[in-house]
């Protein structure tokens, strides 16, 4: 119980680190919540699972870009330049879940 509220607590700070820009581009409401609920939920996943072979500082970083790439498949072909943005961002935060994961678990 412990891990999920911790795994839970991280999701919500990784979520508002990802949709802080989003805010600031005043982009639509449907993609702010979305991006939110991904990293929530994204961090949920990483922090409870056990990936054997796969060291925990890469963990994090692996699991969330997996995670993202549907999302960045699925992007019109207007918006193309999101796909390198997201990636980043999916790389980065997740690592980031993974090294808050290992050291608050």
């Amino acid at each position: 119980m412990k891990a999920l509220l911790i795994s839970m607590a991280i999701g919500i700070v990784a979520g508002i680190i990802d949709i802080i820009p989003m805010l600031i581009q005043k982009l639509d409401k449907r993609s702010i919540i979305s991006a939110f609920l991904q990293y929530f939920f994204v961090s949920i996943i990483i922090v409870n699972i056990n990936l054997h072979g796969v060291p925990w500082w890469l963990k994090g970083s692996l699991i969330s870009f997996a995670l993202a790439l549907p999302v960045m498949i699925i992007l019109p072909e207007d918006n193309r330049k999101a796909v390198p943005m997201i990636a980043a961002m999916s790389i980065v935060l997740g690592g980031l879940i993974g090294l808050a994961g290992h050291y608050l678990r």
